[in-house]
């Protein structure tokens, strides 16, 4: 399934610029940025309660905020994309 995490870190609190970081950081370990604070994950039911539960452990909900939408397995047909940023399915594999 397709989970888009969105976030807001409060950078200018005290250790905000690191959960920023870490938060940034395991977002890229399950999906890929497709905007500053915004990632596309494809995960199972088990990977994103994993993601879930150690994005809520960074982030100071008193601070920040995070959000997951769920767009599902039929994904594609849900999102549309225009401007400049290049599309990459991130279902195939990347090859460097």
């Amino acid at each position: 399934m397709l989970v888009l995490v969105t976030y807001d870190v409060a950078t200018s609190s005290i250790g905000g610029s690191k959960r920023l970081r870490h938060v940034a950081k395991k977002c890229v370990d399950y999906g890929q940025r497709v905007q500053n604070s915004v990632f596309e994950c494809v995960v199972d039911p088990q990977q994103f309660e994993i993601l879930r539960h150690s994005l809520l452990k960074i982030v100071d909900l008193e601070k920040d905020s995070i959000r997951f939408y769920f767009l599902g397995s039929n994904w594609q047909n849900k999102v549309e994309h225009y401007g400049t940023k290049e599309i990459v399915n991130v279902e195939e594999p990347i090859i460097l």
